[in-house]
């Protein structure tokens, strides 16, 4: 959320953000609207207590001295009538003025290069040459009904489609990614393993920036008013919703396997064989929680993070910085670590590393103290460490084999306890 504060000083800044994103400049000049009839109100509110408060000191005098108060008392009685109509136009008007604020999108920083889709995307580095097969490789979706570890048909069956079954091999090595992948984060770079609930509540959804934009996108449950978390950032970040942090004990940095659940997969007819684009996924996600100055620091590092993991599978990727029109909602700055898909002939998103800046902890109220005491936000941060299932697949394309049989990456062995998928 941005603060009232900045839309009202900087309009014409925030229309410029906004319009950047793709999205209505027009809700500024609904927000100033707003703002301006609450004070309004406020104002006429203040004038009349202050006058009943005068007004009270008299009848009191009045009545101190023997005379006659009835007919300031009544006078007062229409007062206070009026006040209860403004506090209720003023709660009223708060409300739509909240909601206002929680339409608008985080502005990208000053340095994200302007564009209007994903087309404009920059690749900024690329790591590992693509790999050189002797002969045509294939796509994981076809390596992995032959080896019988991928069962999409068993998922449309169960599920409907954009759901599949894992057998054998596939389900151990979904497994493996997964532990090994917060190992690394957890032993190797001081990450705080989480294991949150998979069911949010409407404030955590509202807290990181799914609702009420994305409402439509994401899996809800009636009865309790209940919703199947998009990505482990929402439970995530949300531990510590109204939390005040010790400035000392910035940054926190947590890490968590949840499954992921989101309506959207699929949409424009991209991806529709295969493990990448489904509603229901695995996915390790890393949270950050840090001081303002040093956020873009940490950006780089958690960087650093995603793609080491990609470096320790020895995957073929590159890194691609989002333009304006690609950043999303939320996000301030993104950069995307796309891997290589021999069998696909082309580079897929495995992360999404994002710097939030204080959107997030304005929306969820998450601040920290200074060492002199003051309060402020908390910058956010997430990113993918990574997708489990589009890991898998990359895996499948790209360590192949003519036989048809896959090799196990060497640090998933321990985990597998085999180096041959066959």
């Amino acid at each position: 959320m941005l603060s009232l504060e900045l839309i009202r000083e900087k309009p014409d800044l925030v229309k410029a953000g906004i319009a950047a994103k793709n999205e209505g400049p027009e809700i500024v000049d609904e927000i100033l609207e707003s703002d301006r009839q609450r004070r309004a109100l406020v104002q006429q509110a203040d004038s009349l207590k202050h006058h009943r408060n005068e007004v009270s000191d008299q009848i009191a005098a009045l009545k101190r001295s023997g005379q006659d108060a009835a007919t300031p008392i009544e006078e007062m009685k229409e007062v206070g009538a009026q006040i209860s109509s403004l506090d209720e136009q003023i709660k009223a008007i708060e409300g739509q003025l909240h909601d206002l604020l929680l339409s608008v999108p985080n502005l990208p920083h000053p340095s994200v290069p302007l564009g209007a889709s994903d087309k404009e995307n920059t690749v900024v580095f690329t790591w590992r040459e693509k790999p050189a097969f002797p002969f045509v490789p294939k796509p994981h979706w076809e390596i992995g009904e032959s080896l019988g570890i991928i069962d999409s048909a068993a998922g449309a069956k169960i599920s409907g489609s954009r759901f599949y079954v894992l057998k054998g091999l596939g389900a151990r090595l979904e497994r493996a990614l997964i532990s090994w992948m917060i190992d690394v984060h957890v032993q190797q770079e001081g990450y705080t393993e989480i294991f949150p609930p998979f069911l949010v509540n409407r404030e955590s959804m509202t807290g990181t920036g799914q609702l009420p934009k994305f409402a439509d996108d994401l899996y809800h449950t009636d009865t309790d008013d209940l919703f199947l978390d998009p990505t482990a950032e929402v439970p995530v970040t949300n531990l510590l919703r109204d939390e005040v942090i010790p400035e000392e004990s910035l940054p926190v940095k947590y890490v968590a396997y949840t499954a992921c659940f989101r309506k959207e997969a699929g949409a424009a007819g991209r991806d529709t064989r295969g493990i990448v684009r489904v509603h229901q996924f695995n996915k390790v996600e890393m949270v950050k929680f840090v001081r303002p100055e040093s956020s873009y620091d940490e950006l780089d590092s958690l960087l650093e993070n995603a793609e080491g993991i990609l470096k320790k599978l020895d995957l073929p990727y590159h890194r691609s910085r989002m333009c304006t029109g690609d950043l999303g909602f939320t996000a301030a700055m993104k950069y995307d670590p796309e891997v290589w898909m021999p069998g696909q002939n082309k580079y897929v998103e495995i992360s999404s590393c994002s710097n939030f800046e204080d959107f997030q902890a304005r929306r969820a109220n998450i601040r920290y103290r200074t060492r002199d005491g003051k309060l402020a936000y908390v910058h956010t941060l997430n990113g993918s460490g990574l997708a489990v299932g589009r890991t898998m697949a990359a895996i499948l394309e790209n360590y192949q084999q003519a036989d048809g049989t896959v090799r196990v990456p060497e640090v998933l062995i321990p985990y597998m306890g085999t180096d041959i998928i066959r």
